[in-house]
């Protein structure tokens, strides 16, 4: 299975033995002034309507570490592992994930996978894709979960990092080019935002993670992919150190480099709900260098 799977491929494996599919669907509205945080669990609309056998994958509260100070948490692998295993995926099991919104919240789940050395895939395009393919639906829930052998504890730190290393790449004392997954409005400062500052790390460049989807909400080809994150990005020396508002739409950005092959990458948990909440660190507004 690779990276991408589409519709045709998840539907004529519905059913398979050892295929999980999970939702990974959180509610998070634009914020309508700033400082303006409101966020749901995507449970309801799950249940209104989802493709047949899947489960809901819970980022806000299941699958997260709910006593962080930020939401949508890395839990330790030890919960992690226990979390998917409630949800069905195991030792055996084949997971596709996908969303009812943008692609970003598949994508984080993936890199959370990723981070546990457990292979994923993420159905391209999502739900949308699905429904306009007239594909079957289902509501409410599922027949009871299968009871799996949780998978082996396999941690790879290099895709996650904290704050204390992203003040150090900002500082120059370490290796690595920030990158902003968030549009461009919200990086320059120009538009509302859900935290409690404007603007992004100094010294960022931005990769609206929205630039790298097609009007269907499909990743690009890969040869679009690498003209949309372009050259300075593809080729950089040092790792990319990928941030958003909450550690989402920079899964994407992830993902989409993955899939050209850079594996350099290191995605900051906390972003910017973490960053701009303490006063005491650097943020700028204004366009991204040339």
């Amino acid at each position: 299975m690779s990276i991408l799977v589409d519709t045709d491929w998840l539907h004529a494996h519905l059913g398979e033995p050892g295929l999980v599919i999970l939702d990974a669907t959180v509610v998070l509205p634009s914020p309508r002034f700033d400082g303006d945080y409101r966020v749901a669990s995507g449970h309801a609309g799950w249940l209104h309507a989802h493709i047949p056998g899947a489960r809901h994958a819970d980022l806000l509260t299941d699958l997260a570490d709910v006593q962080a100070s930020y939401s949508f948490a890395l839990p330790t692998p030890q919960a992690l592992i226990q979390a998917l295993a409630n949800l069905g995926a195991g030792v055996g099991s084949n997971v596709v994930i996908y969303d009812r919104a943008d692609g970003f919240w598949a994508a984080r789940l993936w890199w959370m996978l990723r981070g546990l050395g457990i292979h994923a895939g993420v159905l391209d395009g999502g739900f949308y894709a699905w429904q306009r393919a007239g594909l079957p639906q289902h509501s409410g829930q599922p027949a009871n979960t299968p009871v799996v052998e949780p998978w082996p504890i396999r941690t790879y730190a290099p895709l996650w990092i904290d704050r204390a290393g992203v003040e150090a790449v900002a500082a120059g004392q370490a290796p690595g080019v920030l990158v902003c997954a968030l549009g461009s409005a919200l990086f320059d400062g120009t538009a509302a935002t859900r935290y409690a500052r404007r603007g992004h790390i100094p010294g960022s460049h931005n990769l609206p993670a929205r630039t790298l989807f097609d009007a269907q909400g499909r990743y690009l080809p890969k040869d679009a992919l690498a003209v949309a994150i372009g050259p300075t990005l593809l080729h950089s020396d040092g790792p990319l150190i990928l941030y958003c508002g909450g550690g989402i739409s920079a899964a994407a950005n992830a993902l989409a480099l993955t899939l050209l092959g850079r594996q350099d990458l290191a995605l900051y948990d906390g972003s910017l709900q973490e960053w701009a909440a303490d006063a005491r660190l650097p943020m700028t507004t204004g366009a991204a260098p040339a």
